[in-house]
């Protein structure tokens, strides 16, 4: 247990970050959750609230439960118990491995896609549209790409013009699954400081990942291992009892990069 030992004793408060004027209202609550698959709960007990221009880091093991809590949080999902209450139009960031969109369309294609869940189903996105996806573009840094086929960008750029797609539908409540995975260090700079400005907006932003050092740095953390282990500030949550709960004991390394990442293997059961 060394190794969530020396990511424990790493815990830092986080700088200040700008915050909008906007009132803090909340935008997901949870209360007494379980929801699964075909009868049987995959994920219990869960118990939080998520405000408006909130970063909530939501760590886990893989088969941990936190695909599990989006399809829940999007509605495909059913409580089995409990209840979920969204209050804010979401978006959902997946992995790039899994957008499936490396069929001949451009970035700016991917970025209208965004207004299709607002259209009725007999009509096609106008210049109305493609004006609105192109200013989402312009706000996430990627406005260069518009032209570029998507299936050629980097996992980093695309990952912008997956948030840019998120934008466009008026998303309020960001879900962001892994979303630097597979990304360079220059992206990954990128995409936290877009994070950070996208809550500053008010906006709250629930983000899936591996890495614990990251996660000091955010507003709230969720840990999750078939059921919630914990929800509370990275000072309070991010400690070795915890973490050793939500990884069932594996141990935690620090990479040569100096960031503290979580094993990706299964979960133990």
């Amino acid at each position: 247990m060394s190794g969530i030992d020396a990511a424990s004793s790493a815990v830092g408060a986080a700088a200040p970050r700008p915050r909008g004027t906007q009132v803090e209202q909340p935008f997901l609550d949870a209360h007494g959750l379980s929801v699964g698959y075909g009868g049987k709960p995959a994920l219990a007990g869960l118990d939080f609230t998520v405000m408006s221009g909130q970063r909530v880091g939501v760590i886990g093991p893989n088969g941990g439960g936190k695909t599990t809590l989006f399809r829940a949080i999007l509605g495909e999902l059913p409580p089995l118990a409990g209840t979920i209450e969204v209050r804010a139009r979401c978006g959902v960031v997946p992995q790039t491995q899994r957008s499936r969109l490396d069929y001949p369309v451009t970035a700016l294609d991917v970025s209208v896609m965004g207004t299709l869940s607002r259209l009725p189903w007999w009509r096609r996105p106008g210049r109305a549209d493609r004006r609105r996806a192109m200013s989402a573009l312009r706000e996430v840094g990627a406005a260069d790409l518009a032209a570029r086929s998507f299936g050629e960008l980097s996992g980093g750029q695309q990952q912008r013009v997956l948030i840019a797609r998120a934008l466009v539908q008026d998303a309020r409540l960001v879900l962001l699954d892994e979303p630097f995975t597979g990304v360079d260090q220059a992206n990954v700079d990128r995409l936290l400081a877009l994070a950070n400005d996208l809550a500053s907006e008010g906006r709250a932003l629930l983000i899936a990942t591996h890495d614990i050092d990251q996660a000091r740095t955010w507003d709230r953390v969720l840990c999750l291992n078939g059921r919630q282990i914990a929800f509370g500030s990275p000072q309070e949550v991010l400690v070795s009892a915890v973490l050793a709960e939500t990884y069932t004991g594996s141990v935690l390394f620090l990479s040569h990069e100096g960031h503290d990442r979580a094993p990706q293997g299964p979960a133990s059961r």
